[in-house]
């Protein structure tokens, strides 16, 4: 057993515990500022008071929110697009509905109801995150305008339980012709999805849209929510039940919105109804129900149009952080792992991690694709502040990387890196948002931008104006374009499809990346219902 220490040495005894304590207790927090590898002076600072506004992110959104105008179909209201005019006003009248409202997809004149549905999903999420901060500098009414745009579309294209309109023109016809949209005179046929032919996917996104729109809406037009939220669920119903992909069942989807698989967009559907509804079992589909057959967990992947896994696991995650009480332990078990899967996927972005993705430009940028290559890298950004502000507001001061520790300033600082990019700190010394700073693309592959408002040319005689080696006359301002290739650089010819067209869905990325990054501080996080 112990003895005690000799009482004439007594002194002596405690003082030598107290200097190995005293030793102990540095070398640990030693260790702890080393793996942290932060000072006092860098904390993070506290959610939800009053930020700066970054005048050069707000003067950007205030671009970016211009181009859902230009992409705007059917009777214009209060245009402010000089060049752009009514079109589209017939769009719908062979199956006796009104489809003339909605957006043109990217430099064509097509609808296609996928990417549209998914740039309603993307900025609804951003209007319900950052709706402050697109108030405090004066497009949240239009955000919400152009939102309604879409979904009022959407509404129509569904006129019963188990049909859903998925797209208005023959992309094959629509591409035999270059012509502004008020001008066409092509016939434009209308595709389906039933239950003969389903489209999980394509039902399912639409569900999300609406789901999140009905949120949006919820607290200044109530009786449009409501209608919303019915035709996502009746939508989400028919996705389930009749579950096949829109690119097998319509073969002729592939060419342009070919589907990877269907099991992203059920979740992210019904993680939307979920937030929409506070129906449990909804949480219960995504987690006990489907999590292992369709959540890919612990492997990362890239939100885009087509992939929503990640975006899945980053909207759980907020109800990880936020309203987890009085879920059962089967359903938190499986938030638990939208979470860590989240986390591996934004340890990824980090450049100093030791995770870090290789798909990278020199230059900085995230890069994955040479066909639209900043959606990736805007849609991972807009992941990132996302996240960052969730740990802030639920006073989460880390985020584990494989061995090192991140703080959420560090998502944060990314996706700046990535913003200001786009904006012009780049290689190229350009911005490849239109109509922003002193350089950027003249040659957008555009047919209303490339063509003057008083040229008499068509269809046929109309690709002269594509084949022009003078700019666009007619600036698609707010375009954000299919970005640079992985060595940084970027080819402003019209003709140049792959990197000069813009698309709705980036526009949606984009207005959400600024949005989350106008102020300097970040939200206070709370539940959407």
């Amino acid at each position: 057993m112990e003895t005690e220490p000799p009482k004439s040495k007594g002194w002596f005894w405690w003082l030598l515990v107290f200097v190995i304590t005293t030793l102990v207790i540095a070398a640990s927090v030693l260790t702890l500022r080393k793996n942290f590898n932060r000072s006092e002076s860098k904390a993070s600072p506290a959610p939800g008071h009053g930020g700066a506004i970054v005048h050069k992110y707000a003067e950007a959104l205030n671009i970016a929110m211009q181009f859902f105008d230009i992409q705007r179909s059917g009777k214009l209201v209060n245009n402010q697009i000089a060049w752009r005019g009514n079109s589209g006003r017939e769009d719908g009248t062979e199956a006796n509905l009104d489809l003339s409202k909605g957006m043109y997809d990217a430099g064509d004149l097509m609808k296609f109801g996928f990417p549209m549905a998914f740039t309603a999903t993307v900025l609804s999420w951003a209007i319900l995150e950052y709706g402050e901060h697109m108030k405090a500098v004066k497009e949240l009414r239009h955000a919400q305008d152009s939102l309604k745009w879409i979904t009022d579309y959407l509404i129509n294209a569904h006129p019963s339980d188990n049909v859903l309109y998925i797209q208005v023109g023959d992309p094959e016809l629509d591409h035999k012709c270059w012509e502004r949209p008020e001008t066409m005179t092509e016939r434009r046929p209308l595709t389906q999805i039933n239950t003969s032919y389903p489209g999980t996917e394509v039902a399912a996104e639409t569900a999300a849209a609406m789901a999140s729109a009905s949120l949006v809406f919820k607290n200044t037009n109530k009786t449009y929510s409501k209608l919303l939220l019915e035709h996502a669920q009746k939508l989400f119903a028919f996705a389930d039940t009749y579950r096949s992909s829109y690119s097998i069942s319509i073969p002729q989807v592939q060419e342009y919105y070919n589907s990877s698989g269907y099991g992203d967009e059920l979740l992210w559907a019904a993680s939307w109804l979920y937030h929409a509804t506070r129906d449990q079992w909804y949480l219960r589909y995504v987690t006990v129900l489907n999590g292992n057959g369709f959540a890919n967990w612990g492997s990362p992947t890239w939100f885009s149009w087509d992939n929503k896994l990640a975006a899945t696991q980053v909207l759980l995650s907020r109800v990880n952080f936020v309203g987890s009480k009085n879920i059962p332990t089967a359903e938190n078990l499986g938030l638990q792992m939208y979470r860590e899967t989240a986390e591996a996927v934004l340890c990824g972005f980090l450049p100093d991690s030791p995770m870090a993705t290789s798909c990278r430009t020199e230059g900085g940028l995230i890069w994955v694709s040479e066909w639209d290559a900043l959606q990736y890298s805007v849609a991972s950004a807009f992941l990132a502040v996302l996240y960052s502000d969730y740990m802030l507001s639920s006073q989460t001061s880390t985020l584990f990387c494989n061995g090192e520790l991140y703080e959420p300033m560090d998502l944060r600082k990314f996706a700046i890196s990535q913003a200001d990019y786009v904006l012009g700190e780049n290689p190229m010394k350009m911005s490849y948002l239109v109509g922003y700073g002193s350089s950027y693309p003249q040659y957008v592959h555009h047919r209303g931008a490339s063509i003057p408002v008083d040229a008499q040319t068509g269809c046929g005689d109309g690709f002269k104006w594509l084949n022009s080696s003078a700019p666009n006359p007619n600036v698609a301002i707010g375009a954000l374009v299919g970005g640079p290739f992985l060595n940084d650089t970027y080819i402003d010819s019209r003709n140049n499809s792959m990197q000069a067209e813009p698309t709705t869905y980036n526009s949606a990325f984009v207005v959400s990346l600024l949005s989350a990054l106008i102020a300097t501080n970040s939200p206070v996080i709370r539940s959407f219902a």
